[in-house]
């Protein structure tokens, strides 16, 4: 019997999965495991699998299998909702050729490599051949979406990341938020200066300590161990698979807080992952729904909820037990002031809330230009320097806490940045929902009962996956498209107000 159209898409797509399931695995050990001496081997392997995935998209005969699934008269929501994940994903196939895929992929393999060296150096001369070439190829890659799609090569590769997403409308929130939050940064400062400083804990705390932490607060979240596990990297992040999540984090025996909330960030990515439907992995519906939401989930989880009261009432303990604390500097009023003292900072993922829209202000304003050619890269580090001081009011010492710090440019992820600052917006307006539909969630928080909460988030946002857009998955969770004022309140009632 002769399978239908979408039967046959589906076996197809399951198969190209498969192999980014793959990519997925290679890319998490390189960044972990792997030596030194396999970068050029793991980058052949990488540009090997992604080309193969670039064959499968822009096979001819997928154009025939589309147009006979979309005429079936057979098939439910969900099927409807994979076809046109597929078309989109087939779209972005074609419209780069595969030897430009091939060459990027190992363009971003050995930018890696020399980014790790090149930031422990606080060296950008020596990261600046491999970042030209990787955005030339960049480049080349978002003319050719940007022809196939009718958009600007910039929104093109934000698609991407955020599919539907534009600048238009990042240009609008950015608008709003930057016409409100130098001053809020300013009264904040202002308000805690007349409170005085929390005390710091005192160090150093051992790494075993930090990771056991680590390994507690994601197990108290809902982590399932069966299906994940946590490491160290240069730069933390979230990779491997759908049901083999790998999160990683890096370590500072002087500040155990950085690890700490990386654990905490990421955990909030692997949630999203682990919660997405079993029923369709492996198929384009059943991925997150980008890359807004996905930091949506781990800011609502890093920032609305472990930087909060509630959080700090039942970590405080845990963490004083963790060190053997003890003393004003581990109290818990004391241990929650730390979370959300507001600084002037170099690292971004060391910021806190209101400094935060800021460092991504500047990342999309520079990839921008770059992409654009508005900026040469010899000019980046003066233009980063410059942006620091004029949107932070701080210069980064060197390069290393400047213009390297974040490893996305240097592994090709231009277009990725701004959707850090939509994802705290929707974390605000995600959260607020929540509390709104479920009582029991914050009092679960406060005794590290996080149950009510992740069943919220697994039938409002996990549980949808691609089926709908971010649009519609916000309308149905929150009753509105992302808005501002959500994200403005939260941080008026944090840092102005508490």
């Amino acid at each position: 019997m002769t399978a239908s159209p979408y039967a046959a898409l589906e076996t197809r797509f399951a198969r190209l999965g498969a192999i980014g399931e793959a990519l997925g695995v290679l890319h998490w050990d390189a960044a972990t495991n792997m030596p030194d001496g396999g970068a050029q081997s793991r980058g052949e392997q990488l540009a090997t699998l992604k080309v193969i995935v670039h064959e499968g998209l822009t096979d001819p005969a997928l154009t025939d299998l589309l147009a006979g699934a979309e005429g079936q008269n057979d098939l439910d929501p969900w099927q409807r909702a994979n076809i046109a994940e597929m078309r989109r994903t087939v779209a972005h196939a074609t419209a780069v050729p595969a030897d430009l895929v091939a060459a990027r992929s190992r363009a971003c393999s050995e930018g890696e490599m020399v980014w790790r060296k090149a930031r422990a150096a606080s060296d950008f001369a020596a990261m600046l051949p491999a970042l030209r070439t990787i955005l030339g190829l960049t480049r080349e890659v978002a003319s050719a979406k940007a022809a196939a799609f009718g958009m600007t090569p910039y929104d093109a590769l934000l698609d991407g990341y955020e599919p539907g997403g534009g600048t238009a409308t990042i240009d609008r929130l950015f608008g709003e938020l930057a016409s409100v939050l130098p001053g809020m940064i300013d009264a904040a400062l202002a308000r805690q200066e007349k409170r005085g400083a929390p005390l710091p804990p005192a160090g150093p705390f051992a790494i075993a300590a930090q990771r056991a932490l680590g390994l507690e607060m994601m197990k108290r979240l809902g982590f399932d161990f069966a299906h994940g596990r946590l490491d160290i990297s240069a730069h933390p992040f979230t990779g491997g698979t759908a049901q083999d999540v790998r999160i990683t984090t890096r370590y500072d025996e002087a500040d155990f807080r950085q690890a700490l909330m990386g654990v905490l960030h990421e955990t909030g990515h692997a949630l999203y992952e682990l919660g997405l439907p079993g029923a369709w992995a492996r198929q384009p519906v059943g991925e997150a729904r980008g890359m807004s939401l996905h930091e949506s989930q781990s800011l609502l989880i890093e920032m609305q909820v472990c930087r909060g009261r509630e959080f700090m009432n039942f970590a405080a303990p845990l963490i004083r037990d963790a060190f053997g604390g003890g003393g004003p500097a581990w109290e818990t009023e004391n241990l929650y002031r730390l979370g959300t003292r507001v600084a002037r900072s170099f690292i971004r993922v060391d910021a806190d809330e209101l400094t935060y829209p800021a460092h991504v202000m500047l990342r999309y304003r520079l990839e921008r230009a770059l992409i654009a050619g508005d900026l040469d890269l010899v000019d980046l580090p003066r233009e980063w320097n410059r942006g620091m001081r004029e949107l932070i009011g701080v210069v980064p010492p060197d390069d290393a806490r400047g213009c390297l710090q974040d490893i996305h440019w240097y592994d090709g992820a231009f277009g990725y940045f701004p959707t850090y600052t939509l994802g705290a917006m929707s974390a605000a307006q995600l959260f607020q929902a929540a509390k709104a539909a479920d009582p029991a969630i914050l009092s679960g928080i406060a005794a590290g009962d996080f149950t009510p909460l992740l069943a919220w988030l697994r039938a409002n946002v996990h549980g949808k996956a691609s089926s709908r857009s971010t649009d519609q998955i916000m309308i149905e969770a929150t009753g509105r498209a992302l808005e501002t004022a959500p994200y403005l309140a939260h941080l008026r009632a944090r840092y102005l107000e508490d």
